[in-house]
């Protein structure tokens, strides 16, 4: 694998949501990481919502492993679990792209990066994160993203891996030009 190619996800998804117990077991994944903030629920969002507890039961009870992987502090990713009906393993301050705390889930989940995915929102730490301990790597948008200066320059420098994950899926016949939001970027600052 090339460098550039650790930070081009293996799949660019809609939502959280498309990230089905059957999706995941065609593709041979045993275990899913998860990214909270903008991945699963907005920044603003101290819970889960009903619609992220519905999504986690449905994959648990298929046995599908979970886990959280998180940059953000101690009390938000406890906060955000608290009222989960199941434990799950939590990593906050994850240090993406450090591959710590990933490394930790797949022991606690006993998987092989083979059998594992990461679920994220942003290229440079989720992406960057799972492809260099050999997983998979789904991307989703972020659900509310930040508009200042930083977020909107580190979006920017993504686009040339979005392209690049674009041009492959559609030269093998996997994507049509209209079917993933990745796919529509445009060229102005606005945008992702």
């Amino acid at each position: 694998m090339g460098v550039l190619q650790l930070f081009v996800p293996d799949r660019c998804l809609s939502s959280f949501a498309d990230v089905t117990p059957s999706f995941l077991q065609e593709n041979g994944i045993a275990a899913l990481a998860c990214d909270i903030d903008n991945t699963l629920v907005t920044y603003d969002d101290a819970v889960p919502t009903e619609a992220v507890l519905h999504w986690l039961e449905t994959l648990v009870s298929a046995g599908i492993s979970v886990g959280f992987l998180s940059n953000n502090h101690l009390q938000r990713v406890e906060r955000f679990c608290q009222d989960l009906p199941v434990k799950l393993f939590a990593a906050p301050d994850a240090k993406k792209p450090s591959c710590k705390a990933l490394y930790r889930f797949l022991q606690d989940a006993h998987v092989t990066p083979k059998q594992t995915a990461v679920l994220g929102d942003h290229i440079f730490t989720d992406v960057l994160m799972a492809k260099r301990l050999g997983c998979r790597a789904f991307l989703v948008p972020p659900i509310q993203d930040r508009t200042d200066w930083f977020h909107r320059l580190k979006r920017r420098g993504e686009r040339p891996f979005l392209r690049r994950y674009c041009r492959q899926m559609r030269r093998s016949g996997l994507l049509a030009p209209s079917d993933n939001p990745f796919c529509n970027i445009k060229q102005d600052d606005n945008q992702m």
